[in-house]
């Protein structure tokens, strides 16, 4: 018997619909007893619900067989759950980054000065903010010695701009020894994902380069810091946004983030030290959007799974959005 793509995709709907309306085994599984035979894969961005739950393919490959059809991805136990497993994704692939980043900076700036920090003062340099960024020191060694490999070149730095949804403009910052490739994988990611690459220069006047210090909003009092921070000479005192499902722990993660230009951020810090604010410094610098966009829970939706998917190639470093929280 032979079905047609449409029938297929009714029969797929309908899975759908009886998983999100019955109750299932742990896994959103059930089994079904095969009395036809449906060649051919599925991707499971054909299968989709109203509830947004992920379908995943199907193969039933063998008539007068049991089957076991999965009908969507494992789904966490809550909001709270999914916050607090999404929280530890994100601190996780942004220590990742930051290493990846500090290596390739090392790398390069052996390449060019030589293994001796002594001679190489761009070398020093990053070993001294290494040990203020509190990275393990093996990071160090581990790129010393990979720029000493055969074939390995330097690393040059290159920034990408993108269109999202609504309007949103996103800047990809990136450290490549390889830029054709760099270049493809980001192209590849941003087409895929709905969104458009921009000409230079386009979405970059939105954003602003500054120093920026990070303080934990439970290490601190609001007004103390705005006192303190601006008075040492920050520019600005920008606060997290706040989620009316938050938890202790997402508070605890919240970030108060205290900018300034280059001249005055070694006042700044030397001011917070002295206060007693525990902060964390940046990683040379940041883009910040001058006048953020809002736009609707689709679009921001969208443009998060854009960008954590760029951040999910290698050569990418960091990802900035203009799209307001």
């Amino acid at each position: 018997m032979v079905y047609s793509s449409s029938s297929i995709r009714a029969f797929g709907s309908l899975l759908c619909r009886i998983s999100n309306g019955v109750y299932l085994k742990p896994h959103h599984s059930f089994t079904l007893r095969s009395v036809f035979l449906l060649s051919g894969s599925f991707s499971s961005s054909s299968w989709y619900s109203s509830s947004d739950i992920k379908v995943l393919p199907l193969e039933l490959q063998s008539s007068n067989s049991v089957r076991k059809i999965w009908t969507s991805s494992p789904l966490c136990m809550g909001r709270r759950s999914c916050k607090i497993a999404g929280r530890k994704t994100a601190q996780d692939l942004k220590k990742a980054k930051l290493y990846s980043k500090i290596g390739k900076e090392i790398v390069s700036a052996v390449k060019k000065g030589g293994p001796s920090p002594i001679s190489n003062t761009a070398l020093a340099a990053l070993i001294e903010k290494v040990k203020e960024l509190d990275i393990p020191k093996d990071i160090v060694d581990r790129n010393v010695k990979r720029a000493s490999e055969k074939g390995q070149e330097a690393f040059i730095e290159k920034i990408y701009e993108v269109y999202g949804y609504g309007g949103v403009g996103i800047i990809i910052e990136v450290l490549t020894d390889k830029v054709n490739r760099s270049v493809a994988a980001v192209r590849e990611v941003v087409k895929d994902n709905g969104g458009k690459m921009a000409d230079p220069g386009s979405i970059m006047f939105k954003f602003q380069r500054a120093r920026v210090a990070n303080v934990k909003v439970t290490d601190v009092d609001r007004d103390q810091l705005l006192t303190i921070a601006l008075d040492a000479g920050a520019e600005d005192i920008i606060e997290p946004s706040m989620d009316e499902y938050d938890t202790e722990a997402d508070s605890s993660e919240r970030v108060y983030k205290v900018v300034s230009s280059a001249e005055n951020y070694p006042d700044i810090l030397s001011k917070l030290q002295e206060e007693g604010i525990k902060f964390k410094p940046d990683n040379g610098s940041e883009l910040l959007p001058t006048t953020p966009i809002e736009v609707d829970d689709e679009a921001m939706e969208l443009n998060k799974e854009l960008m954590s998917k760029l951040l999910e190639l290698d050569d990418v470093d960091a990802v900035y959005t203009d799209q307001k929280y």
